[in-house]
């Protein structure tokens, strides 16, 4: 079973109390104050973590709680400082609140790291309030609450392409042959439930570039049919989609028919999704079929089609390389982007 989206409840630690002491030793028995303070609770932080698949661990264990800082002891010895928790999260995780449904935190690269909740700072031994009016102090302090939140974890894919269309035109076939990802392939509806991420290499121009087969989508998607919301969620974090169609139109299916309701179910989930580059890919040409369907579908639709065939590899090289230009393409208006930021950082 895959998890992508849980209910956790995340905890820091407590802080240590201070402690209320007076030194007695045999030749000093009017010693003054020695209560130690307590020490600082743990803090909760998530980090991206590429070996991480999905949300399992959280799923079956939606409690964690870092640990509370020690209380203070006499002679002046300070309580240890509770231990950090750090959780790992697949790339791509989103932290929302649960009472109010706004983002918290998220992690998007490998190794990223973010606190979420901090640790209660440690109370004051009677030591601290020691002064020369006031050689006996009888005060100290209990240690600081430590934050505690009810989140939901939401994965949402990460990577440059996304491969989109109907149950069976071929998703999961055209992956696992063109990068190192093996998704579950058959000849029957609905055999990827869950996302797939493969790399795609180019060795000749020294480029990689990431592509996440998604599962299959039904018309009504966006009302969270089918696998709905799940499917959705995890194309708006892809930089290019392909909408990869049956030419052939196996069992009776229209490839024009299905191409409006992918670019449809796209507009009404979120407006933005259907502004994103996207590649249409012709999928099935070697079926007896799919030339004269490519020709009919081209005479509704204008922009460019990149017809292929998983069986006999056509088309392989061109798709692949129109895939690398509009990844290489968005990436450098991205580096521009970011050099702006930068520079009005500096002019302000």
């Amino acid at each position: 079973m895959f998890y992508d989206e849980v209910k956790v409840n995340f905890k820091a630690g407590k802080g240590g109390d201070g402690c209320f002491s007076f030194r007695r030793a045999k030749y000093e028995p009017k010693g003054g104050p020695d209560g130690g303070d307590g020490g600082r609770g743990g803090d909760v932080y998530i980090e991206g973590d590429t070996n991480v698949a999905d949300l399992t661990d959280f799923h079956f264990k939606p409690g964690w709680k870092a640990k509370n800082g020690e209380p203070g002891r006499g002679r002046d010895q300070h309580g240890a400082n509770g231990a950090d928790i750090i959780l790992k999260l697949p790339v791509g995780t989103i932290v929302v609140d649960r009472d109010s449904g706004d983002p918290i935190a998220e992690v998007t690269e490998h190794g990223e790291r973010v606190l979420l909740l901090e640790g209660g700072d440690g109370g004051k031994g009677n030591a601290q309030f020691k002064s020369s009016t006031n050689q006996a102090p009888r005060q100290f302090t209990l240690g600081k609450p430590a934050e505690e939140g009810d989140f939901r974890l939401i994965i949402k894919t990460i990577a440059d392409v996304g491969l989109i269309g109907f149950p069976n035109a071929g998703k999961s076939t055209l992956l696992n042959m063109i990068t190192n990802a093996h998704p579950k392939t058959g000849a029957y509806p609905f055999t990827t439930v869950f996302p797939t991420v493969g790399v795609l290499e180019y060795p000749e121009q020294f480029e990689r570039i990431t592509v996440a087969d998604i599962p299959g989508l039904i018309e009504g998607a966006s009302e969270n049919r089918g696998l709905g919301h799940r499917f959705l969620k995890h194309v708006e974090r892809c930089k290019v989609l392909i909408i990869m169609l049956d030419m052939e139109g196996t069992d009776g299916r229209d490839p024009l028919g299905d191409y409006k309701v992918l670019i449809n179910e796209l507009k009404l989930y979120m407006p933005g999704l259907a502004r994103k580059p996207e590649l249409i890919c012709a999928n099935k040409m070697d079926e007896p079929n799919a030339a004269e369907n490519l020709k009919l579908f081209q005479k509704k639709v204008k922009d460019k089609v990149y017809p292929i065939s998983c069986v006999s590899d056509e088309g392989f090289e061109e798709l692949k390389q129109a895939m690398l230009a509009e990844v290489l393409k968005i990436r450098a208006s991205e580096e521009v982007e970011g050099e702006e930021d930068e520079s009005t950082g500096d002019s302000e």
